[in-house]
């Protein structure tokens, strides 16, 4: 390509030590030898070390090279930053309004937006359906309309899921319009049905001493929770009245004179036990009945004084304590019996002013009014609690000791009686018995003895029925009440999970 004629004036790099017989480069020593290119190269300062940079997941470290780099001083590939390689939070479902779904779309067999707009239709419907339930209906609606529009699709495929969910609305029209939680209509289609069957398989079993003989307290058990095993000393009924004595107010704590309710003074009170709640972040003790923080003097309700026994003498000495009688050669009574009690305010303390009873089927069998003893007088007839009113009171004609005879044709020794709170009924009553089932002490309360649970919240918490609603102007129902303890006792026995109450 080029001459021999040395006119290629580049110094050879080898200069002396050039073996190449025919070079292009000038082996003339006269030419100067070019200056070397010098690249300036910036150094990282070494007076600070960078800040490390925090690992995250959102960082993958670039994958290694296949081979060492040939020289130190080649710089680190780059690591790929890629997008954050967690879940994306998902917002919680509103308390109120419409629900929204929170679902792949990719993994439902039915549109998305065909799914939302059907749920939206199973909302409104039980929006309708929860109107007369104060404070919660849209957020029980919404909670309830999800559920249901899973249990839908779990069930459907793509042809009939539309369908269904036509169905159910239509279904949902025609329940009774509930007025509290608790009530039968309340839930999913599954839900309700699940509950109705549990109800009849409820009303189909009849309690015998078999079911029950497990759950019979023991006298230790009686005496521990207050059940009176033993006739007191002292003369029975000798002194049925105390009016114009000293007493302690049950309602405001205060020494007063006994005095029957067209001569008691007026007593302001809170009707409603004190409660613990949170209130600003603090725990605090508020009355049930208005909100009040306890301790509070002023109280939020009037009423006669009125005063409350349960010495066993004290109780002996206003009516005779008795045994049940033994159980004669053919007996007709009954072997299981639920019994429940609404008592009253009198100038003998509190006394039974109805008794009701069921048979083990939960079919009743008594439920009469009480007359007072002679010489005791109504102070308060309690309508808040006891549901008695002074018009209902003036249709009893029988007294506590025919009411007792009564009982003698139906109950015996050897009954086996189911209460909640029977200590009080049996109290109340002068009955001394020994074959006892409480279901106060069968679904234990987390403090311990001798707190109880409410009846109320039993029923709502496992029968899904709400009791005990009328307030003050129709108050409990002792039959109502020992139905419901009755069905307490069968859904312990039935339920596989009652153990763990």
């Amino acid at each position: 390509m080029f001459s021999t004629l040395k006119l290629f004036q580049v110094p050879c790099p080898d200069a002396r030590t050039c073996i190449r017989p025919n070079c292009l480069f000038s082996h003339n020593s006269s030419i100067p030898t070019p200056p070397g290119l010098s690249i300036p190269i910036e150094q990282p300062t070494t007076t600070q070390p960078p800040p490390p940079r925090p690992s995250t997941s959102s960082t993958i470290p670039a994958k290694r090279p296949l081979s060492t780099p040939s020289s130190p001083n080649e710089p680190p590939r780059k690591n790929l930053k890629v997008a954050p390689n967690r879940a994306v939070p998902t917002p919680q479902q509103p308390t109120s309004g419409p629900p929204v779904l929170r679902i792949n779309a990719a993994a439902s067999f039915v549109p998305l937006p065909v799914r939302q707009a059907l749920l939206k239709t199973l909302y409104d419907h039980f929006v309708v359906l929860y109107d007369d339930i104060p404070g919660i209906s849209t957020s029980l609606a919404s909670e309830h309309a999800l559920r249901q529009e899973q249990e839908i699709y779990d069930k459907s495929n793509k042809q009939s899921y539309r369908v269904a969910i036509i169905q159910c609305c239509a279904a949902i029209k025609r329940r009774p319009t509930p007025d509290s939680t608790s009530h039968s209509s309340v839930g999913t289609e599954a839900e309700v049905l699940a509950r109705a069957e549990a109800q009849k398989t409820r009303k189909s079993l009849r309690l015998t001493r078999n079911h029950l003989e497990h759950l019979i307290l023991s006298r230790a058990e009686l005496e521990t929770w207050g059940f009176i095993v033993e006739i007191p000393f002292g003369i029975g009924g000798d002194k049925p009245s105390i009016e114009n004595e000293l007493s302690t107010c049950d309602r405001c704590r205060k020494a007063v004179l006994v005095k029957r309710r067209e001569e008691a003074e007026e007593c302001i009170y809170h009707w409603g036990k004190p409660i613990s709640r949170v209130v600003s972040g603090q725990r605090v003790r508020v009355h049930r009945c208005c909100g009040k923080q306890a301790p509070d003097d002023e109280g939020c309700a009037s009423g006669p004084h009125v005063f409350y026994e349960n010495k066993p003498e004290d109780l002996h000495a206003r009516h005779a304590f008795s045994y049940l009688k033994s159980p004669p050669s053919a007996s007709t009574v009954l072997d299981v019996a639920s019994v429940d009690c609404e008592m009253v305010y009198t100038t003998g303390g509190m006394r039974v002013a109805r008794v009701s009873v069921v048979d083990g089927n939960g079919d009743p069998v008594f439920d009469e009014l009480v007359t007072m003893d002679e010489g005791v007088h109504i102070i308060d007839f309690n309508t808040r609690f006891s549901g008695i009113t002074e018009e209902e009171y003036g249709k009893a004609v029988l007294s506590l000791s025919a009411i007792r005879e009564a009982l003698d044709r139906l109950i015996d020794r050897d009954t086996i009686l189911i209460g909640h709170g029977l200590d009080n009924d049996l109290n109340t009553l002068r009955i001394i018995h020994h074959n006892n089932v409480d279901t106060s002490i069968i679904f234990k309360h987390s403090a311990g003895p001798p707190y109880r649970k409410a009846l109320r919240d039993l029923a709502r918490e496992h029968l899904g029925i709400s009791i005990q609603n009328g307030g003050g102007s129709v108050g409990h129902s002792s039959l109502e009440d020992c139905i419901a303890t009755l069905d307490l006792v069968k859904w312990y026995i039935t339920s596989p999970n009652s153990h763990k109450t």
